[in-house]
């Protein structure tokens, strides 16, 4: 019995030992998520050793890279959080494969994931791809349903690789990276705030497939090949009600202080209100073209303030979001909170009565320094649609500089 005894605490201690000599592989991984309808949407994840107990990722989307600097460890358990974003990744791993979820605390969601060392593939591809995507499509999401709305399919296919994106009158769906495998379309993103995933069957002049966003929500869509097609103008869908010949706001920033448009801040000025949230990519990609548009023409007389709506169950963990956001992007114009527990458009109307709609995140509003609205534009075109993100910053360029020289 004694060396059965000694057998057997051997045996536990070895294993324990084994069982503590997990480690993390540096390197690529590719990362699934477990969305509707059983499907699969892939992204690639580097881990990237900096220290004995440190590591760093990039997540690869089309010509984005995302950095991240957030993991922590114990034992077995890793979770990655993505910059600026509430959502993390959080799992548990062995020497090949992560398991675990994609968690985002304030909405409720959880999306199980499973991540294998080693693959770069983001698709398999298992035949010759029959035609191409190059081009422009005109989208049609939801179509015949009272949800229906447009879109526009812009991509670039070299052999099977695809990448491009799906621009909409709100903003644009990301850089999506995926491949043509024989007749069928497969393309994904994922940058922490939003997990997509389009699958679609081609023919040379027809797109007919379906959009996916984490596992909450699909709807189907059809494009036609359409090289001249363009989405109507964005700067005409949001306006003044009827009643109102002036816009203006009263919401504290972190330190409780009220703000509004009277205030000796904005006297004089150009001033540009930003309509956002700290979960919203397009709004973070608009976040960063305005820090950078300050930085380089500080000698205008321009002021940025933005009105934020947030998810965050709590307003402590509101205002730590906007912090962060304002920490990791190095926003210094003033971040307010207009609204917490809900980013609900109807709801984010309520706040701003004298817009006919909010329809999008972000809306962008220019006031010139008389305080008379020059400008109401709805969504943003961000990087990943290429030549419109061109024409935005040309245009934005001009009528600020307009505006302030007058």
């Amino acid at each position: 019995m004694k060396k059965l005894g000694f057998v057997m605490c051997f045996l536990l201690l070895f294993f324990s030992c084994t069982e503590d000599e997990k480690t993390l592989k540096e390197g690529n991984w590719l990362v699934e998520l477990q969305v509707m309808d059983h499907q699969k949407l892939p992204f690639n994840l580097k881990l990237i050793k900096e220290t004995n107990t440190s590591y760093s990722a990039e997540i690869y989307n089309g010509d984005e890279v995302i950095h991240t600097n957030e993991i922590d460890i114990v034992d077995n358990t890793i979770i990655i959080r993505l910059p600026v974003f509430e959502g993390y990744l959080k799992g548990t791993f062995d020497d090949s494969t992560i398991k675990g979820d994609f968690i985002k605390e304030s909405l409720d969601r959880v999306v199980p994931f499973i991540a294998t060392y080693g693959k770069t593939n983001r698709f398999e591809i298992a035949n010759e791809a029959k035609t191409s995507v190059s081009g422009i499509w005109e989208t049609k999401f939801s179509p015949n349903t009272k949800d229906a709305y447009i879109g526009k399919g812009i991509f670039v296919q070299n052999n099977t690789s695809v990448h491009g994106t799906f621009r909409t009158t709100t903003g644009d769906y990301r850089y999506l990276e995926g491949v043509l495998d024989g007749d069928s379309l497969k393309l994904s993103a994922f940058d922490g705030a939003h997990a997509f995933l389009f699958k679609a069957k081609v023919n040379d002049s027809l797109l007919e497939g379906t959009f996916y966003s984490g596992n909450h929500f699909k709807e189907p869509f059809t494009a036609i090949r359409n090289e001249v097609f363009e989405l109507p103008d964005e700067d005409a869908l949001t306006y003044l009600k009827e009643g109102y010949d002036k816009f203006d706001f009263s919401f504290p920033n972190e330190e409780g202080k009220m703000l509004s448009l009277s205030d000796e801040i904005f006297k004089d000025k150009v001033v540009i209100i930003q309509v956002m949230g700290t979960w919203c990519p397009n709004c973070l990609d608009e976040t960063k073209f305005l820090v950078d548009f300050l930085k380089n023409n500080r000698k205008l007389e321009l002021e940025v303030v933005a009105l934020s709506f947030e998810y965050a169950k709590t307003e402590e963990d509101a205002y730590k979001s906007i912090n962060r956001l304002k920490k990791r992007v190095g926003i210094n114009y003033p971040v307010l909170l207009a609204q917490y527990g809900t980013a609900d458009k109807e709801e984010a109307q309520k706040k701003l009565p004298m817009l006919n709609h909010v329809l999008s995140y972000p809306t962008t509003i220019f006031i010139d320094k008389q305080g008379v609205v020059r400008k109401i534009k709805t969504g943003f075109n961000g990087p990943a649609t290429g030549e419109k993100y061109a024409e935005f910053k040309t245009e934005f360029t001009t009528l600020v500089t307009e505006l302030a020289h007058e």
